[in-house]
């Protein structure tokens, strides 16, 4: 997997299906978040799901650690990629990957302050049972380990690339005005964006996700 376009935090039909007219190319669905304030409920995100067309997939977004409870989630909402921002235990992840060989395993690396090394050491832990890592950006004002609208140190993402045998997706405070500079300087496979493509009104503006999308495939291209 490589040079991908995802974008996260789906509310509706409606923006899924404006996303994919867009050229994004994974859709990312947050559920069951520790705030218990979903942006879409489970029923209308399965829905939206089933309805996108090759070869856009929905991505679970999801702050669970038991593998039996992603799997069963993953299944009920028919995606076959899951995006795992909690402390997931090692044993979990290669109890999934054991159980759903099927199912793309993300693994979240959020980056604070001070916490590079310990970030390369889960690299080296866990790179057997995930697919594809993605960084993000801690907010210690709240806790928040993702979809906090604020950058990381990229070079502590451009480390953990050229560490990990694993593609590696950058997320935290992208946008269209940075995700060519982003990819460039840190090199990943992929890239995410979530509040950085809203309008006012909290939904996704059609005008940044176009110029999102089109300044990823140019730096992508850039590297090739």
């Amino acid at each position: 997997m490589k040079n991908l376009v995802q974008v996260a935090g789906i509310i509706d039909e409606a923006e899924a299906a404006l996303l994919c007219e867009e050229g994004v190319d994974w859709l990312g669905f947050p559920l069951r978040l520790p705030s218990g304030k979903d942006d879409i409920s489970e029923t209308d995100a399965a829905k939206a799901i089933s309805g996108l067309p090759a070869p856009h997939a929905g991505v679970l977004i999801s702050y669970m650690t038991q593998a039996d409870e992603i799997s069963a989630f993953c299944a009920e909402l028919g995606v076959t990629a899951v995006q795992l921002h909690g402390d997931v235990e090692a044993a979990q992840l290669r109890a999934l990957k054991a159980a759903r060989p099927d199912l793309y395993v993300l693994k979240s690396l959020v980056v604070r302050e001070d916490n590079a090394d310990e970030l390369l050491a889960l690299v080296d832990e866990v790179a057997d049972a995930v697919d594809m890592f993605i960084t993000d950006t801690y907010n210690p004002a709240t806790g928040a380990k993702g979809a906090t609208g604020l950058t990381h140190d990229w070079s502590v993402s451009a480390e953990l690339v050229r560490r990990s045998p694993k593609p590696l997706m950058m997320a935290g405070g992208l946008n269209a005005d940075n995700v060519a500079d982003a990819i460039a300087r840190v090199r990943p496979a992929a890239v995410d964006a979530h509040t950085g493509l809203e309008g006012p009104d909290g939904r996704k503006d059609r005008a940044l996700v176009r110029r999102f999308v089109a300044e990823s495939r140019r730096a992508f291209a850039a590297l090739d």
